[in-house]
């Protein structure tokens, strides 16, 4: 009886305040930063909102709205950085591959730990049963994979090259050879790897990134496979 004259005193404006607070214990739990601050600035919105209409509380209302302000600020910073932060055609194309997962601004800051250069047919970029010393990107061209001497596939543009062992710091499985010019964004292992371990955040959408690549690899290489009639018995 107690139970049920508890929620028959609790009205619709009541159980709306709470919300609030039901969707900042949400927020706690999002990973990315703007899902976080886009769920928090809704809470204050609909605190604001309860506060000025429903309970009349003018310091609630003062508090809602200091928190409602301060996320739209945060937002609109981070559109503002979005907007002024520039990139070549060759970057672009790894925003919406490799680095699909990472807003602009941290785009931009993780490809400042390496640099462009430009290839030529038969520069080495992994050597077989080799520590990896930098992790690449292939934004044009072709690159052989040799493995005891054999071609044993190829890599295209849009692909990811050490992504296995560079944050290990294992041995390369294969020689990686450049087939003919070639633009490449490569960055060193040792800086790659106390930065990955300073930002998470950016650890996690890279490693998501290694996961796409290799499967796309690996389903060129059964395509390869098919149309060569199948392994070898």
């Amino acid at each position: 009886m107690e139970i049920q004259g508890f929620w028959s005193s609790v009205s619709l404006g009541d159980l709306v305040g709470q919300l609030p607070f039901l969707l900042i214990i949400v927020a706690l739990f999002r990973r990315q930063l703007q899902p976080l601050r886009a769920l928090v600035c809704v809470a204050a919105l609909i605190g604001l909102l309860h506060a000025l209409a429903y309970s009349h509380d003018a310091v609630m209302a003062v508090w809602w709205g200091l928190l409602l302000a301060s996320c739209l600020l945060l937002l609109a910073r981070r559109v503002y950085e979005s907007n002024r932060t520039h990139f070549t055609p060759d970057e672009e194309a790894m925003l919406t591959g490799l680095l699909s997962g990472l807003s602009r601004p941290r785009a931009r800051h993780l490809l400042d730990q390496g640099f462009w250069l430009s290839g030529r047919e038969g520069d080495v970029l992994t050597r077989e049963e080799e520590a990896v010393s930098h992790l690449f990107y292939l934004a044009s061209g072709e690159a052989k994979v040799m493995s005891r001497g054999r071609h044993v596939g190829t890599c295209r543009a849009g692909d990811v090259i050490g992504e296995v062992t560079v944050l290990t710091g294992d041995q390369a499985s294969a020689t990686v050879i450049l087939a003919g010019p070639a633009r490449f964004w490569c960055a060193p292992a040792t800086v790659l790897r106390p930065y990955l371990s300073a930002h998470d955040d950016v650890r996690r959408a890279l490693e998501q990134g290694f996961t796409t690549s290799l499967r796309s690899k690996l389903r060129a290489s059964n395509e390869r496979i098919v149309e060569a009639g199948g392994l070898p018995a």
